[in-house]
């Protein structure tokens, strides 16, 4: 369930941290947490919660709601749903 979108918040996870010109150490280094976590978060072997998905985006200085306007501008899903 919600797998492209799942797929689609990586991407985005990625390429904001990309733009911020920061590693994934780096980027662990600014949460305080182990690289491993944004390596499994990157990889979708972890999700983040709405909170960690917060603490997250100011860590790349990022607005959460970026996302979701990416994620609004996307085509429809395999399963013909549009996002809304």
């Amino acid at each position: 369930m919600y797998g492209s979108e799942q797929l689609l918040l990586r991407e985005w996870l990625v390429s904001q941290r990309k733009a911020a010109k920061l590693t994934q150490r780096q980027l662990a280094d600014k949460l305080q947490v182990v690289r491993s976590l944004v390596g499994k978060v990157e990889s979708g072997e972890r999700r983040l919660d709405v909170v960690e998905f917060t603490h997250y985006c100011r860590a790349l200085d990022a607005e959460p709601t970026e996302f979701f306007t990416f994620l609004k501008q996307q085509p429809s899903d395999e399963a013909g749903s549009p996002r809304s």
